[in-house]
């Protein structure tokens, strides 16, 4: 997030690693972007406007990706499309992060943003932009296709002729035949499809900051949703490493602004403080990016799965989360207004998301059960359906 920057100059499972790749560069880019001096002088409405406006949309995300991974959870145990959802198939099954993979992620993201850093210092900006543009293209046509998608079917009637589709490449022939893509997909979808490409000209041609809101409010609500935790240990991992590599890249170098500021990319939400003064053409934005988004919410998302698992019809550990989040950007936007200085999100995001909700377990004389839900990565239930189903036929 930033007081106010300059416009850029102009110029599903794929879909979630996707994601989790572009979230080594957004934090970089949401938490530096706090850096930013402030060239454009807003009026107090202009930043109340837009401050307000950045975190209704960062919660819109989290909200409804929360939601929908309930569905893809239930989806992934049935191991079949959840017809009422509608929200999740067989195409766009969740990702699972284990411990493992937490841990090694702050190495990866700064890894990464370093590699970036040197990659924009020996190359030059405009071409790697021009490359990132249609790379993102790509990216944001999908994952906004797939975030209208439940809209567009309740939208149409069920009289409307949905024609079933399928894309299939294969290698080889014969016994050695391997599916390389098969993906199925049907009417509705094509719609999405088109839909989403127009969106994605936009931006590709115009920049403009609606098209990059659409593409990134669709990346962050796809990582919330296909991005899931396997337990609440492996999140503590995941954002106590990332609070720490947050803190280091935006206190302790300049990495993170010479990235921020070259990065040419869908993966922050802008909204302009001059938006009464200029109206759409308005260019002076303040920005938050999607690690500071996505990162807890796929957090939070573990809890209401975990008040799901409950089965008390409550969801008490998932709205606490969700009151800290707003909670730990909102001290964040008040600290950054008052010392005048880069904060990173993480840094107030983090001990608020995590503290709130032990807190309400111990409350509630619930801590063990928390930590103690689990949820199995998909591979490892197939291990455990083919071993069951060899034991039956021993016996």
């Amino acid at each position: 997030m930033s007081e106010a920057e300059p416009a850029p100059a102009s110029a599903s499972e794929a879909a979630a690693a996707a994601i989790l790749d572009a979230l080594n560069t957004t934090d970089s880019n949401g938490t530096e972007v706090l850096n930013a001096t402030a060239k454009f002088v807003a009026t107090p409405e202009g930043t109340a406007l837009a401050y307000g406006s950045l975190v209704f949309m960062a919660l819109l995300p989290i909200f409804f990706g929360a939601l929908r991974s309930v569905d893809c959870s239930k989806s992934k145990e049935l191991g079949e499309n959840d017809s009422g959802s509608g929200f999740c198939n067989a195409a766009d099954m969740p990702e699972t992060i284990t411990s493992r993979d937490a841990a090694r992620f702050p190495i990866i993201a700064s890894c990464t943003l370093f590699g970036l850093y040197l990659f924009f210092k020996v190359f030059s900006q405009e071409y790697i932009n021009l490359l990132l543009s249609v790379y993102f293209f790509v990216l944001g046509v999908l994952a906004l296709s797939h975030t209208m998608s439940p809209l567009i079917s309740r939208i149409f009637p069920d009289s409307f002729p949905n024609k079933q589709f399928q894309l299939l490449f294969t290698q080889g022939s014969g016994e050695s035949k391997e599916e390389i893509v098969n993906y199925e997909f049907d009417s509705k979808n094509l719609i999405c499809l088109v839909v989403s490409s127009v969106v994605g000209v936009w931006y590709l041609f115009k920049k403009h900051w609606i098209a990059n809101n659409l593409f990134g409010l669709a990346f962050a609500l796809n990582g919330v949703e296909l991005l899931h935790l396997n337990n609440v240990s492996t999140g503590c991992i995941l954002l106590g490493g990332l609070f720490v590599y947050d803190v280091f890249w935006v206190f302790g170098t300049n990495v993170m602004v010479t990235v921020a500021k070259s990065f040419e990319a869908p993966i922050k939400l802008v909204f302009p403080q001059d938006l009464l003064e200029k109206g759409l053409q308005a260019n002076n934005f303040a920005m938050l990016g999607l690690g500071d988004i996505v990162i807890p919410g796929i957090f939070i998302a573990l809890l209401l799965r975990f008040d799901v698992s409950l089965k008390k019809n409550s969801r008490t550990y998932f709205y606490s989360s969700f009151l800290a989040y707003i909670f730990g950007l909102g001290l964040t936007i008040f600290v950054m207004h008052t010392f005048k200085h880069a904060q990173p999100a993480l840094l107030y995001l983090v001990p608020a998301c995590i503290g709130f909700p032990v807190v309400v377990a111990l409350i509630k004389g619930e801590l063990t059960e928390m930590f103690r839900y689990e949820e199995t990565p998909p591979e490892e239930e197939e291990a455990k359906d083919e071993g069951s189903e060899s034991q039956k036929k021993d016996q």
